[in-house]
């Protein structure tokens, strides 16, 4: 099926089987601003984590399958040539977001759970160079970071540093409770903290953080100032951030707790971004 027989995409279709490939597939973000070529390594819907805001259908907890990496270069060459070349922004791109904007490692689960991660990163950087687009688009990892201490892992970080890459790690909370309950693991601060500081050493390094209301009620004052003074620790020991990507959940949840979820109001990200960026830090909202 040709690019001008599909229909045009939206910032609410995230559908991975978009381009029809079982890695790669084309989204307009609208944290990217634009479109953004998504990477799934894990077409298993499996995960270590499970984050109730979810959209991944059928999750399941586990890791990422082997990769073809063979078929990964070949689906990944095929959309960014039709993208580049092709007339796929004119007929699947609403004006105003006809650019490309990054390569995204994101998809239906934790993508650095894949055994082959650094030398997944070592093809995305092939193709890249291919099409002249090394620090000329953002090569962006989407990771809730539980498995950045790993050797491969902080390979692939480094081979991604030298793409212009960047790291969007998902720090929700900053309580045992909250961490729990919205991302479902038993993963401590302590750990965490030690691995947004790595991350943040190997590659440039942004939090990427959900707020929702759940039962009709917005994350506590608790909940809120234990996320204040994570921050202020991770000034306090040096880490570098980039900064911090407050969003909401514009798609619905797939997860049992869907029910309980809904968007906050605009003046309350402003809020929060506010109090974030007194501490000397980046915020970019996307409701």
């Amino acid at each position: 099926m040709t690019s001008s027989t599909k229909t045009k995409l939206t910032v609410r279709d995230h559908d991975r089987d978009a381009a029809h490939m079982t890695y790669v597939y084309p989204v307009v973000s609208r944290r990217a601003g634009g479109v953004s070529v998504g990477i799934n390594l894990n077409p298993n819907n499996a995960c270590n984590w499970r984050c109730i805001y979810c959209q991944v259908p059928n999750l399941k907890r586990g890791a990422a399958p082997d990769i073809d990496l063979k078929q990964l270069e070949t689906e990944l060459t095929s959309l960014l040539n039709d993208i580049l070349h092709g007339d796929f922004m004119q007929k699947r791109v609403p004006e105003g977001a006809r650019r490309l904007n990054d390569i995204a490692l994101s998809g239906n689960g934790e993508p650095t759970s894949a055994k082959a991660f650094p030398e997944v990163i070592q093809l995305i950087g092939r193709v890249m160079k291919r099409f002249g687009l090394v620090n000329t688009i953002k090569l962006v990892l989407i990771t809730n970071g539980s498995l950045i201490a790993r050797e491969p892992v902080k390979l692939g970080l480094k081979r991604m540093a030298k793409l212009n890459g960047e790291v969007w790690y998902k720090f929700d909370s900053a309580t045992r409770e909250g961490m729990s309950r919205i991302n479902n693991t038993r993963q401590s601060l302590k750990k965490t903290a030690e691995h947004i500081a790595l991350a943040a050493s190997l590659c440039p390094t942004s939090l990427q953080t959900c707020v929702f209301e759940q039962r009709g009620l917005p994350p506590s004052t608790t909940e809120q100032q234990a996320y204040l003074d994570f921050l202020a620790g991770l000034i306090a020991q040096g880490v570098k951030l980039h900064g911090v990507l407050l969003y909401g959940i514009a798609r619905p949840s797939l997860q049992p707790e869907a029910a309980q979820l809904s968007i906050l109001a605009q003046a309350w990200l402003e809020k929060f971004a506010h109090q974030i960026e007194q501490m000397g830090l980046a915020v970019r909202i996307t409701p």
